[in-house]
């Protein structure tokens, strides 16, 4: 929600700022972690290297609204209005949605942002056929690139896959890190730890 955006903000600031890492980041998002990651990307498209989503809530309507054919979470959708600030209707409501990954893809297609999804075909709380086909359908015609690996038979769990070098290729393919000077006050900071 809008407070985890601000939090990663602050985050992002803390370690490009005092610690001297990479103005572009890789997103991982897991599941609902997928509304995460695409939210923050969409308000941060330039500090973005790419995205590699598991199982990803690409619509909070399907899950954890459950207004699909995924099992819901009555008390994460509680939580989600809460923190939204949104009433059932607005979030119910048909058409772009400010907080929806599905209705945010312009900005991260318009800055090039590469993503991969990891899914289970037979996911039935975050179904493929609700999130991940819809985006990667928006994303290409949007001109994005996307790049979705099915696992037949595997359901929401287990995430990422048995041999993990397609996700670390598609990671070390999209971003580039720029070597930079660890400045000390975050030495200092790790060292407090």
């Amino acid at each position: 929600g809008p407070l985890a955006m601000r939090l990663m903000d602050a985050f992002y600031a803390l370690l490009t700022r005092d610690c001297g890492l990479s103005k572009k980041t890789v997103l991982e998002g897991f599941s609902r972690g997928g509304l995460f990651a695409f939210n923050w990307a969409a308000r941060n498209p330039e500090k973005v290297a790419c995205i590699y989503a598991d199982a990803p809530v690409c619509d909070f309507k399907g899950w954890p609204g459950g207004r699909g054919a995924g099992k819901g979470s009555p008390e994460d959708w509680a939580r989600l209005l809460k923190l939204y600030r949104m009433t059932e209707e607005r979030a119910l409501r048909a058409g772009r949605n400010p907080y929806n990954p599905k209705d945010n893809l312009r900005p991260l297609a318009r800055n090039g942002i590469p993503l991969l999804h990891v899914v289970g075909d037979a996911d039935d709380v975050v179904p493929v056929a609700e999130h991940t086909a819809i985006v990667e359908r928006r994303y290409k015609r949007l001109g994005g690139r996307i790049e979705v690996i099915h696992k037949p038979g595997v359901g929401h769990h287990p995430h990422s896959l048995r041999n993990p070098k397609p996700i670390v290729d598609f990671i070390t393919a999209s971003f580039s890190p720029t070597p930079q000077p660890r400045p000390a006050r975050c030495e200092k900071a790790g060292a407090a730890r």
